[in-house]
């Protein structure tokens, strides 16, 4: 017994995107959460420059990787709406958003977007 297999799913990444390559009408998601601790938080640290400087962070986001479109852009706030209508701003200074390929966006906005019609 032979068994073909077909994949005619296509695989997409998401891609990084720097702040001022954004563009309305993106589908974007929260890759990771940038957090700013004191550096005296570190005592005795050699790599600390200055113990007035912040020492920044890049957690991995707490989000689910909701597609959501770029509605406006006034650098470093980008208006976004999300497939349930919610309308969110994001300082890029404190999230690194991530432009997700079309296909997959479309896909998932519709799905959610349906999920929300049926009460789910």
């Amino acid at each position: 017994m032979k068994a073909t297999i077909t994949n005619d799913q296509h695989t997409s990444v998401a891609r990084a995107v720097h702040p001022e390559d954004l563009k309305c009408g993106d589908y974007v998601a929260v890759l990771n959460d940038i957090e700013e601790f004191p550096s005296f938080l570190w005592g005795c640290d050699v790599d600390s420059s200055s113990r007035e400087q912040p020492v920044r962070m890049r957690l991995r986001s707490s989000g689910d990787g909701t597609p959501m479109r770029i509605k406006s852009i006034c650098l470093p706030f980008v208006l976004v709406v999300s497939p349930r209508s919610q309308s969110l701003v994001f300082d890029v200074r404190q999230v690194e958003l991530v432009r997700l390929a079309k296909r997959y966006a479309k896909v998932a906005w519709e799905h959610l977007k349906k999920k929300k019609k049926n009460g789910r």
